[in-house]
């Protein structure tokens, strides 16, 4: 399977790590920044964290070589305080999130995130939890007001409405092709490049998995988290999460604890996104730690 790690220059530009940092890859996905990272530490240390145990998995098989410098941890963004204190670690150097869908995720029917694998209604980012809510559940259970409402908070989706109504009155959804082709019935034909089952589909899956929560905990951790002098880079794929990542990293500056690295947000290259497709939507950010 091939696996581009997105930005993976700029992100590492933006790090500035040593070779004795102490980083966390907050979301390995198949390891790919993780990697990289690890290659540049020698006395350092990289916490690799995921909430998806199958995705850690593949992440620590395609880091071998740099095993012993690389501390693996399973879990959501706001229990990670707890689990850094857990691993010795005290403060970062680093700390780098990727808020992309992982390839492995994307190119696994039963997973349920692709509207182009027919799989089941999942979308889950952790099978192996006691996270029991999935995909499936929402359009089959919710009202159509509550599921109008998911689909213009989460995916900034305006035609949510027509969406939720046919999902409503096509029940029980029990495929994401299924799904998909509902979606493009509410929205109707219009020539776009993108698909129409998109915002559908981000929205259920940033519900479902509490993504845009999970990041605001993240966010507000990092007092605690960054020793001075420390780099968080943040690697967006949708505007409600670069826009929670851009106003929180504004209001750190104005507090003086941090100082913004990008004036700009940063995109891939066009050749990046030639060689890449899955690069084209995303946003860099990145802000350094200040002493306290």
């Amino acid at each position: 399977m091939a696996h581009f790690p997105v930005m993976s220059e700029e992100v590492l530009e933006y790090l500035a790590l040593r070779s004795d940092s102490r980083v966390a890859d907050m979301t390995a996905g198949m390891g790919g920044h993780s990697k990289q990272i690890a290659a540049l530490l020698d006395s350092g240390v990289l916490v690799m964290n995921d909430r998806d145990g199958e995705s850690l998995a593949v992440a620590i098989e395609n880091t071998l070589e740099f095993a012993a410098r690389i501390r693996p941890t399973k879990g959501v963004f706001s229990t990670f305080p707890e689990r850094l204190k857990e691993l010795g670690i005290e403060k970062l150097d680093g700390l780098f999130v990727d808020l992309g869908v992982s390839m492995k995720q994307l190119t696994e029917p039963e997973r349920g995130f692709s509207f182009r694998l027919d799989g089941p209604v999942d979308m889950r980012m952790s099978r192996d939890s006691d996270q029991d809510l999935n995909a499936g559940d929402v359009v089959n259970t919710y009202s159509e007001k509550e599921l109008a409402s998911i689909l213009y908070e989460y995916g900034e989706e305006w035609r949510s409405r027509a969406i939720a109504r046919a999902v409503v009155r096509a029940r029980p959804i029990t495929s994401t092709r299924q799904l998909a082709q509902l979606a493009g019935q509410g929205v109707g034909a219009r020539d776009t490049k993108i698909s129409p089952a998109t915002k559908t589909f981000m929205a259920l899956r940033l519900f479902v998995n509490r993504e845009l929560e999970e990041l605001k905990a993240l966010l507000e951790a990092l007092p605690g988290l960054m020793a001075p002098g420390g780099r968080v880079v943040a690697l967006t794929f949708m505007s409600s999460e670069d826009r929670i990542a851009k106003q929180r990293f504004q209001e750190f500056q104005r507090a003086g604890q941090a100082k913004i690295l990008t004036k700009h947000v940063v995109k891939p290259s066009d050749e990046e996104v030639r060689r890449n497709p899955a690069s084209r939507s995303a946003k860099l950010r990145a802000l350094e730690w200040q002493a306290a």
